[in-house]
């Protein structure tokens, strides 16, 4: 078995900013040289996350919406009891899960149809990173 990781480095101009990053994993996989596997693409801070969904506006618009009804943002969080200003971050972070594991068949992704891979970004504008690790024959 060979393994390979990178990592996809970014920081949002937006506090909360939503990015597809699947050409970026793809690429990833090619130069991984795996034909058949796994790929972890994981969030490496405690408030961003990585998803699989469909690459539509209004869908990213109603996650938002839906994310920001379930952890408004400014309430009196006890997380800000220590200093901090972000309870928000991590409980949205939270429901929309800091990783996903994708199959790679014949040297690529094997996503459905209308599957893209994104990093959502809850607490940005600073440097953050999500690792990229490929495993397979």
């Amino acid at each position: 078995m060979k393994t390979h990781t990178d990592y996809l480095l970014f920081e949002t101009e937006a506090r909360q900013e939503f990015v597809r990053i699947t050409d970026d994993v793809s690429r990833i996989v090619a130069a991984s040289g795996v034909t058949d596997g796994m790929v972890l693409v994981s969030a490496m801070h405690i408030t961003s996350g990585v998803y699989v969904n469909d690459w539509e506006d209004g869908l990213i618009h109603d996650f938002q919406t839906w994310l920001e009804k379930l952890a408004p943002a400014g309430l009196p969080y006890r997380h800000h009891q220590t200093g901090e200003d972000n309870a928000d971050a991590h409980l949205k972070r939270t429901v929309m899960g800091h990783q996903v594991m994708l199959p790679i068949t014949r040297s690529r992704l094997d996503l459905g149809p209308w599957e893209q891979v994104f990093y959502a970004e809850f607490d940005g504008q600073r440097p953050k990173r999500v690792v990229v690790k490929v495993m397979g024959i």
